[in-house]
């Protein structure tokens, strides 16, 4: 129990050292250009009559002072989405359909590389999903922060309403962060992502990496754009979202876990030893210290209490961003169980090639 107890203690000074944890990654100092560039905003829809009237508006509404142009993809909707798009957007909004979905490309992307390509030749492009809203200046926020990087990316701030919402969604980012923490992301190095709410990307480097064809079968597609631009010598910047976010609700805790199970295993490249390894070290890292906190005695006991410590401490930035109150960061064993379940699920479902699934589509 000491060598469990210690494996713990030193794993937590590692990732605390590391300050994944910390949400200061906001917005790069904004500078006004000399001449605003121009800006396509492309927004790829699948059965979203329902949430466009509570974002789209918000788009529509932007305060850019240069040439911006909004295009809608409605990738292969039945609901109604591009019927309801037209009667929000009216003649401020393209809206547009990509046809037929070739073989080995993921719809998302397929929409996207649709949107670029009705884009023309702007200086910008804006990714932004359907069920992001975005405030009154953030184009021009995003814009004015982007400077000479080739992609600025905002995670944006989930929804935290109901319980369960405010139980995994903050652990959502947290873990997100500790697999690609932003500081990294935006150093030299090889650490790469992005959000794809919210992604902010130069046309002519993206041209320069392949375009949306050389990721066309991402199932994670936004880590693959991080990384597409970053190997190819471009400048990129992931942190957290100000006045962007989503208003995509999940009030049960069947919702929260299709949405992670869908791409956790992808995240693992379908590895079986990569997937045992996930489980180990959630297991140690954030399971072992409280269970021996409660049920061990002596030495094993205070290691994995100050262990516990550590992981409380480095989960209260994230629920202060989320306005969540700082006790709920004691639960965070809870979640990470969650997760270890959701993981583990996951990889059932790719074994029964069932695979990760959206909206009625299969990859994988």
């Amino acid at each position: 129990m000491i060598i469990v107890g210690l494996v713990a203690v030193v794993a937590w000074l590692w990732l605390a050292a590391t300050r994944f944890w910390c949400t200061d990654q906001r917005l790069p100092p904004r500078r006004t250009p000399a001449a605003w560039p121009s800006v396509a905003v492309v927004v790829p829809a699948r059965d979203e009559a329902g949430i466009l009237p509570e974002t789209l508006p918000a788009l529509l509404a932007q305060r850019y002072p240069g040439p911006l142009r909004l295009i809608l993809v409605d990738d292969g909707s039945g609901d109604g989405t591009a019927e309801v798009a037209r009667a929000l957007g009216g003649s401020r909004l393209t809206v547009t359909a990509p046809g037929d979905r070739p073989p080995g490309w993921t719809g998302k992307l397929w929409a996207l590389a649709h949107g670029v390509e009705q884009a023309g030749e702007p200086d910008f492009l804006l990714f932004t999903d359907a069920d992001i809203a975005h405030g009154p200046d953030s184009v021009t926020a995003l814009v004015e922060a982007a400077g000479e990087r080739d992609l600025v990316s905002q995670m944006a701030r989930l929804r935290t309403r109901t319980g369960w919402e405010r139980l995994v969604v903050p652990a959502f980012v947290y873990f997100f962060a500790m697999l690609y923490p932003f500081r990294r992301v935006n150093g030299p190095g090889r650490t790469a992502a992005a959000a794809g709410g919210c992604c902010l990307v130069r046309r002519s480097a993206l041209e320069r990496a392949g375009g949306v064809a050389a990721i066309r079968d991402a199932v994670i597609d936004d880590v693959a754009l991080g990384r597409l631009l970053k190997r190819a010598g471009g400048r990129i910047w992931l942190g957290l979202a100000g006045d962007v976010r989503s208003v995509r609700p999940y009030p049960s805790l069947r919702s929260l876990w299709d949405m992670v199970a869908r791409s956790a295993y992808t995240q693992l490249r379908h590895s079986p030893a990569l997937l045992a390894g996930t489980v180990l070290g959630l297991a140690l890292v954030f399971l072992a210290p409280p269970v021996l906190t409660l049920a061990g005695a002596g030495p094993a006991r205070l290691l994995a209490l100050a262990a516990w410590l550590m992981m409380t401490l480095t989960y209260v930035p994230m629920l202060r961003y989320y306005r969540q109150p700082w006790p709920a960061a004691l639960l965070l064993p809870v979640t990470a169980t969650l997760y270890l379940l959701m993981t583990v699920d996951s990889a059932v479902r790719h074994w029964r090639g069932r695979g990760a699934a959206w909206k009625g589509r299969s990859y994988g």
